[in-house]
């Protein structure tokens, strides 16, 4: 049963890819959801035997690599934490893949999306349940490589190439120093795989390396170079530019990649090398600054934003902050828990977002809209669940893991993490604004767009309603009910068992009442003042953003990241390309190589061909110039 949550899905891509003209488009969709679905109901079951009975294992699919002292397996671990993803993956596809057959039903091209989805998912699994980095970084790879394919879907669109591009730049960025990371565990250690390298971390704890002519712990460095594979797969700060360009791809692609699996696999990484991290004071600070960083860099731009896909992406990018800084304070298992059920409201949010897009015939501009929640009426009441989740709202699943992170940094009791629950309650307040605000502007207020007549608006067809619906269960229940699983102390003793390290226990302390009740009282605050500014008085917005015109302009231009990349790194490498090229290539290499050699060639066959003239005396000229010159060679000789 267990490989068979990993099989499904390739031979689901593989029969839709390879098959899919010859079956048919709604076979290839029928068949492609039905394999995920099994693959999800497997995991659901794998996931009930790790909660009862403490189910642990190590399939061994196969032997991949044996060379030396490399050992590395195609394997299949199974323990809590890849439990969860496994969970978490396969009924998030299962719902964006029966979710496409609405949406993508004009698409010429369904079997090659429904067979991309399916191989993006095997390649999410694989990356799991690997139980060395080897196999880790292959399916790192390829979830990098289907998001290419699916982030460049409408390959016709030249801005769909170019975010795909960008994307895929990105994310090698940070899988160079990912790569590092993992070399340089092999350097000291002589394996790649987990329980081997865990064992011996507490070997290296002394020990220094010289890394560009600066002495560093080890131990530090691993951490650091492994977190910079994380910061790119998952969005954060400074290796974040691809995330909201990456929203040119189809709905269910923002919804299955950039809500619940891919961009989470960085979150997961931390935890998967929590009995390394545990070790470097460092490297956990360093991700606690860079997870709230982007938490609040993320949440100030999303208020500004108009396009709705680049809203909720702005909103992933900074819910993914939060779940660093919980990795940061040591709150390892928190971390998960938000991951878990931000899976499910942040997919129910791109996919409703996507029911609106569909109901405005690709209308993305936030400010064209307006008015519908009537005319949509399952969406938008999806949509506030969504979003009440999203924003902490009490009782929620986003209430028990959102603010469960902020009390975990408070507990901390160190400076960063002071600093970290700080952030985090306003940052849960910004959320809070621009989220009610994507609500009221797309279903509130007047009907805005001039190129399609209310009339014409419509709900979506029950095949894209029923995944919203189930999410939306996820979303409203999914905190409560495994709150204590996740991090209560039971939880923590007998559910994670020995898939989290934790050098220094967890604070069973309570923060103050206060506390506990701050950043609640702030999101139910934000909706009377969303409503006020972006329904009852709707230029004040517009009035604001008129008096603060840097910040504004500041802030829309998303910090002025991108500006500054084309400054530092895009143009320079342009023109040194065209020097390259121009001078190097055309003048030195093709002047002096092939265009030099055939010009002179033909030179020399101009002025030979002048002796072609018919004259005797001048063809004995020759001959007597020829004999002459081997009659000299022979005599030097």
């Amino acid at each position: 049963m267990e490989i068979s949550i990993i099989a499904l899905p390739l031979v689901a891509s593989i029969i839709s890819g390879f098959f899919g003209k010859l079956i048919g488009d709604r076979i290839s969709e029928i068949v492609t959801s039905l394999l995920v679905t099994i693959s999800a109901i497997f995991s659901a079951l794998v996931l009930y035997e790790v909660i009862v009975n403490q189910y642990q294992d190590n399939i061994i699919i196969a032997t991949w690599i044996s060379s030396g002292s490399l050992d590395v397996n195609w394997s299949m671990k199974i323990d809590a934490l890849s439990a969860i993803m496994l969970v978490v993956v396969t009924s998030v596809s299962s719902l964006v893949h029966i979710y496409s057959i609405g949406y993508m039903s004009h698409d010429p091209h369904k079997p090659r999306f429904m067979a991309y989805l399916s191989l993006f998912t095997f390649a999410m699994l694989m990356l799991v349940t690997s139980d060395n980095f080897i196999q880790l970084f292959f399916g790192w790879e390829g979830v990098g490589l289907c998001s290419y394919f699916l982030i460049g879907f409408w390959f016709k669109k030249d801005t769909a190439n170019t975010a795909a591009i960008k994307a895929f730049i990105v994310n090698r960025v940070g899988d160079f120093g990912f790569a590092l990371g993992i070399f340089l565990i092999f350097y000291l250690f002589g394996t790649v795989n987990y329980s081997e390298v865990f064992d011996l971390i507490p070997t290296i704890i002394d020990k220094n390396l010289i890394f560009l002519g600066i002495e560093v712990k080890a131990i530090d460095l691993i951490c650091l170079l492994l977190f910079v594979g994380a910061m790119g797969k998952s969005a954060q700060i400074l290796l974040h530019t691809w995330l909201p360009d990456a929203m040119e791809g189809p709905t269910p692609v923002s919804a299955l990649i950039h809500a619940a699996t891919m961009v989470t696999a960085g979150v997961f990484l931390v935890v998967r090398c929590s009995p390394i991290y545990e070790y470097s004071e460092l490297a956990l600070n360093v991700i606690t600054v860079i997870g709230m960083a982007t938490a609040f860099f993320a949440a100030t731009v999303a208020l500004v934003q108009t396009d709705i896909k680049k809203i909720i992406a702005y909103s992933t990018c900074s819910q993914l902050g939060y779940m660093f800084f919980a990795t940061g304070v040591g709150a390892y298992n928190v971390a998960m828990f938000h991951l878990f059920t931000h899976a499910f409201f942040k997919a129910l949010l791109f996919l409703g977002s996507g029911s609106v897009i569909h109901a405005f015939k690709d209308e993305q501009n936030i400010n064209n809209m307006g008015g519908v929640w009537k005319k949509l009426p399952y969406t938008y009441g999806l949509m506030i669940i969504g979003t009440l989740a999203l924003t902490g709202f009490p009782f929620l699943s986003g209430f028990y893991s959102k603010d469960a992170i902020i009390e975990f940094a408070y507990l901390r009791g160190n400076t960063v993490g002071y600093y970290a629950a700080g952030i985090g309650i306003f940052t849960a307040f910004l959320t809070s604004i621009y989220s009610w605000r994507l609500i009221f502007k797309t279903f509130h207020g007047e009907y805005k767009n001039k190129d399609i007549k209310i009339e014409e608006t419509h709900e979506s067809p029950f095949v894209m309603i029923i995944p919203l619906i189930l999410l939306a269960v996820g979303a409203i229940f999914a905190g409560y009910t495994f709150k204590e699983l996740f991090i209560g102390y039971e939880g923590i003793n007998n559910f994670w068992q020995n898939s989290i390290f934790f050098l220094k226990p967890l604070s069973t302390e309570h923060p103050p009442f206060w506390f506990l009740i701050l950043t609640p009282i702030l999101v139910i605050l934000s909706i009377p003042i969303a409503y006020y500014l972006f329904v009852k008085n709707k230029d004040l917005p517009d009035q604001i953003a008129n008096v603060n015109k840097p910040l504004y302009q500041f802030l829309l231009n998303k910090w002025y990241f991108d500006e500054l990349y084309d400054t530092l790194f895009v143009k320079p490498s342009k023109n040194l390309g065209l020097f390259l090229w121009k001078f190097f290539d055309i003048k030195l290499i093709d002047g002096f190589g092939p265009d030099g050699i055939s010009a002179l060639i033909k030179k020399c066959s101009l002025k030979a061909n002048k002796f072609q003239s018919g004259f005797i005396y001048q063809y004995a000229f020759v001959m007597l110039l020829g004999f002459s010159a081997l009659l000299t060679f022979l005599i030097v000789r």
